[in-house]
């Protein structure tokens, strides 16, 4: 990088500071701060939502799978993510606003201690801020490295540097700052990674690349699935990213609870599986004509799309392209960061201090500003752990432990949603939920904590959501635990009012009502003639 190069990384990171201060005037209370006041355009909540599902660890572990692999980088992730997103486009979108608009809450696991009990609640809360201080840290850890090949700066400092920019802009806009700093970057990525397409093709004869590379590339290269990436494989990550990317890790569903009614939030979805099923596929043609290119270094070949950079791309160009790297892990790491405070300052804190629940407006805005900045310190000591023997790598902690272990934590929170599943309780969720954990346990370490390297990477993945979703459904017949006031809290969520606006048609009014009428089990009986289900 020259000083070209280092002007736009610098001009990037003023325009996210200053729109983060801006954003600050649009937050006056918790709701503002979380859920933008259910106030956010569908389509801003839309780009917004597929631009927190990227980080650098596209551009470092999935370039090197790639690298290695081919076509199955694409096959065996975003494609499974865009079918998984599609689905929850009106199985779980529309629900998930109506968290906001009829129940009132600014965190996505709020309604939990009502639908289920406070030890659930706290049990998925606790879990999933563990679970994600690891994710983010992978993707700290992913964009320093990317960082260190281009400027030579230790990981450390790299590590720092994006955290400290980040806490800047999200902790003083919220998720206003959140989701326009993401529109700024969809834009510079739109920019990077059409640049990078031309230049990769341009190396390689022009538009003809497209269907000429094939025969050159290493054999195996365009087959969809290879490696470890097996049908297996995608299959049971098509299950698990329809959980994790329509709510199950938090951040996404605020992005559904940020729109300003249910029919807002379907649209958001299906903006966003669009871009998952199209965009994809033009950051990922480079990554996969890198062999042609360049020569990894790393045994992961994580630092080919770095390397292949320098080598095809102006200098500016070469700056927009880090750019592009910062843009997409700041973009995930900014919006966990306002979920998981979320968590904290509304399901966390009350849970353990009496003082908490009787926070005025100001201080619980003040709270969720300082959890925001603990969660993202957190976050980023342990990216300097992240190649530690426990970790093993960037990679491994992105597919492996988050992937393994979002299903545990989001079966109970997004199926309780469902009226199908109105019987499963207490009892059933956390049950589901520890098992889950176990299940993980056993099938990554041996009982003295070593690495089990006998389980194929499918069953690693897979097994933890699978026998938390098997154990959900069938303690719920079993040990049925559906109450009025259960089933009440579930017809919330699910009954749509006139155009499935706001609710507030006759069949959503009757819905809000239940409270008032103090008649749950009425309202059930309305709830099965108006057919809730969407």
């Amino acid at each position: 990088m020259n000083s070209l190069d280092w002007t736009v990384l610098i001009g990037y990171f003023g325009v996210m500071i200053a729109i983060g201060f801006w954003s600050h005037k649009r937050v006056d209370n918790v709701s503002d701060f979380f859920t933008a006041g259910g106030r956010m355009p569908w389509w801003l909540s839309g780009i917004s939502h597929h631009m927190s599902g990227y980080s650098a660890v596209m551009f470092t572990g999935y370039a090197g799978i790639s690298y290695q692999y081919g076509l199955t980088s694409m096959v065996t992730w975003s494609l499974p993510i865009a079918i998984g997103i599609g689905i929850g486009a009106k199985l779980f979108a529309p629900r998930l606003n109506r968290l906001r608009s009829r129940l009132h809450v600014a965190s996505p696991l709020e309604y939990l201690k009502d639908r289920y009990n406070i030890q659930t609640q706290q049990a998925l809360a606790w879990s999933g801020l563990l679970l994600k201080i690891v994710d983010v840290g992978a993707k700290w850890a992913a964009i320093s490295t990317l960082l260190a090949v281009f400027t030579g700066i230790t990981i450390t400092q790299g590590i720092f540097i994006t955290g400290v920019i980040t806490a800047i802009y999200c902790t003083v806009g919220g998720l206003w700052a959140d989701a326009l700093t993401e529109l700024g970057q969809f834009i510079i990525q739109l920019v990077a990674g059409v640049a990078m397409l031309v230049a990769a093709m341009g190396k390689l004869g022009g538009f003809s690349a497209l269907w000429t590379i094939w025969d050159k590339l290493p054999s195996g290269h365009a087959d969809p699935t290879a490696g470890p990436y097996t049908m297996t494989f995608l299959l049971a990550y098509l299950f698990i990213k329809t959980f994790e990317y329509n709510g199950g890790m938090w951040n996404q569903a605020q992005r559904y609870m940020a729109t300003d009614s249910p029919r807002s939030a379907t649209r958001s979805a299906t903006l966003s599986a669009v871009l998952w099923l199209v965009w994809p596929a033009v950051l990922f043609f480079p990554m996969w004509c890198a062999p042609l290119l360049v020569h990894a270094q790393k045994p992961d070949a994580s630092d080919a799309y770095a390397l292949m950079s320098e080598s095809l791309l102006p200098h500016g160009l070469l700056g927009l392209v880090v750019v592009g790297f910062f843009s997409h892990t700041m973009a995930m790491c900014s919006s966990d960061a306002n979920a998981i405070s979320a968590v904290f300052t509304r399901d966390i804190a009350p849970a353990m201090s009496k003082s908490a629940r009787e926070w005025s407006s100001r201080t619980g805005l003040l709270a969720a500003r300082v959890s925001t900045l603990g969660f993202l310190a957190l976050s980023m000591a342990l990216a300097t752990q992240i190649n530690s023997p426990t970790f093993k790598d960037i990679i491994s902690v992105v597919i492996k432990w988050v992937a393994g272990l979002m299903g545990p934590i989001a079966i109970p929170f997004m199926l309780g949603l469902l009226r199908s599943f109105r019987k499963s309780g207490p009892t059933a969720a956390l049950v589901s939920w520890a098992a889950g954990l176990l299940a993980f346990y056993f099938t990554n370490y041996h009982l003295d904590g070593s690495a089990n390297a006998d389980v194929a990477l499918e069953w690693q993945v897979s097994l933890p959501l699978a026998v938390s979703l098997v154990l959900y459904v069938l303690i719920g017949f079993i040990k049925p635990e559906d109450t009025p006031e259960r089933d009440a809290i579930i017809a919330k969520v699910n009954l749509g009012g006139d155009g499935d606006g706001d609710g507030d048609g006759p069949a959503g009014a009757a819905a809000a009502a239940v409270p008032a009428q103090g008649g749950a089990a009425a309202d059930t009986k309305a709830v099965r003639r108006e057919g809730a289900d969407d």
